[in-house]
């Protein structure tokens, strides 16, 4: 009867090895997807950030690239705590996943609240950066952001064309007679922005707010669907881990 439960415990203790190994697996193949978001939300998407109030989306991103590396080199740690079934690095494993799972607590707590105020935030803050800072000395990054905006989403405006008759660059006479920027033609040649009929400019309804709020909505909801789905890999694997390391613990007492 002794002898059946040694082997018991023993098949026990192989079946959760291969569990922790196959979990590990999928936990940093997760850590490499994590990590890829939040690089091509940083890099593809990157041009758009000038024209935002706040930094929290980038931040978001530059969390998800951190949290992402770190599930990786993680997933390396708990790949040698199996094979050599040393309570130590499974010990370190376990911390190293909940201090992952905080990490992505927090970076999921900021998209949260930056959905809350999102729409907000673009009212007032694309519309006065069109009137007041747009092809302005010292402002060539923004001015950047908002025309590729414009051209990306095909807009032009933060509500309608009508908002760059406020433009400071439009009443310049920098704007040489344009009625609006010539990234809002639908096809960009010089000055292009002189006539502003429907059939040479973007007239789209809501203007580039809705397109962009849209996007940065878009883009929340894929970064937190991954940061939940890799989240649910961690307290998975912190069960199997608490698990193999007390099977480990009475074997060796």
């Amino acid at each position: 009867m002794a002898h059946y439960k040694v082997e018991q415990d023993d098949w026990l203790t192989v079946y959760l090895k291969y569990l922790l190994f196959v979990f590990n697996f999928f936990f940093w193949v997760g850590g490499a997807a994590v990590m890829a978001v939040g690089v091509w939300t940083l890099v593809e998407k990157s041009g758009y950030l000038g024209v935002l109030a706040s930094s929290t989306f980038a931040a978001s991103a530059y969390i998800l690239i951190f949290a992402g590396a770190l599930v990786m080199v993680t997933g390396f740690l708990g790949f040698g705590a199996v094979i050599r079934e040393d309570r130590g690095c499974l010990s370190a494993y376990f911390c190293l996943l909940l201090a992952i799972f905080l990490v992505e607590l927090v970076a999921g707590v900021l998209a949260h609240v930056y959905y809350q105020r999102l729409s907000d935030e673009l009212k007032q803050h694309l519309t006065r950066t069109l009137a007041e800072n747009y092809r302005q000395p010292g402002a060539a990054e923004i001015t950047a952001s908002v025309d590729r905006l414009q051209q990306d989403f095909k807009c032009c405006g933060s509500n309608s064309s009508a908002d760059w008759l406020q433009s400071s660059y439009i009443l310049s006479p920098e704007a040489e007679g344009r009625r609006v920027p010539d990234s809002c033609c639908k096809t960009v040649v010089a000055r292009c922005g002189q006539r502003a009929h429907p059939s040479n400019i973007y007239k789209v309804e809501g203007g580039c707010i809705s397109k962009l709020e849209q996007f940065l909505a878009d883009h929340l909801l894929l970064m937190g669907a991954v940061g939940i789905g890799v989240a649910c890999l961690q307290i998975c694997g912190m069960i199997l881990t608490c698990g193999l390391h007390r099977r480990l613990q009475l074997h060796f007492y």
